[in-house]
This record gives structure tokens, C-alpha cells and sequence, in this order.
């Protein structure tokens, strides 16, 4: 379920602000939407593994205060963000 480097490095490429940015909050938004995205895919055909619900849990939550902060620091990137990874904004 974890996502392998050539994916990591796909979306670090896309989402980066400069060439050697890992950490930024777009990149780290990005990244956990992609983990997202692939545990609630596995868990639409596993419905009883609920220790990767309680994961999928942990990272929503986290991708959502990553979120929060990042709309009170940047609201234009932000706005730009959610509408390249189509998601809502909810935060």
C-alpha cells in the first residue's frame, strides 16, 4: 500500500516549487492525497481491514491540518492546489 519512488518521484516533480523541494506543504498535500486515494481504492475491495481504515484515518487527518495551515499561509496556492488534485475544500 505504500507508494514505490518512481510514483514519489512523479508527484514531487509536479507539485515541487523548486528543483530539490521534498517537504513542502503542496508536495507533502499531494503525496498523502496519492496514499489516500490507493487505501480507500484497497478498501473498497478488502471492507474488513480495519487496520488500514484506522490508517486511512491518521492520514486524512494529518493531509487535513497540512491543509489548514497551508490555506492561512498561501490562499492562492491553496486554491490552486485542491483544484489540480481535485479535492474539496473542507477546511
Amino acid at each position: 500500500m505504500a507508494l514505490d519512488s518512481a510514483k514519489i518521484a512523479a508527484i514531487v516533480k509536479e507539485f515541487a516549487r523548486t528543483e530539490n523541494d521534498t517537504g513542502s506543504s503542496e508536495v507533502q498535500i499531494a503525496l498523502l492525497s496519492k496514499r489516500i486515494a490507493e487505501l480507500t481504492e484497497h478498501l473498497k475491495i478488502h471492507k474488513k481491514d480495519h487496520a488500514s481504515r484506522l490508517g486511512l484515518l491518521k492520514l486524512v487527518g494529518q493531509r487535513r491540518r497540512l491543509m489548514r495551515y497551508f490555506k492561512r499561509k498561501n490562499k492562492e496556492g491553496y486554491n490552486t492546489l485542491i483544484a489540480k488534485l481535485e479535492i474539496r475544500d473542507n477546511v
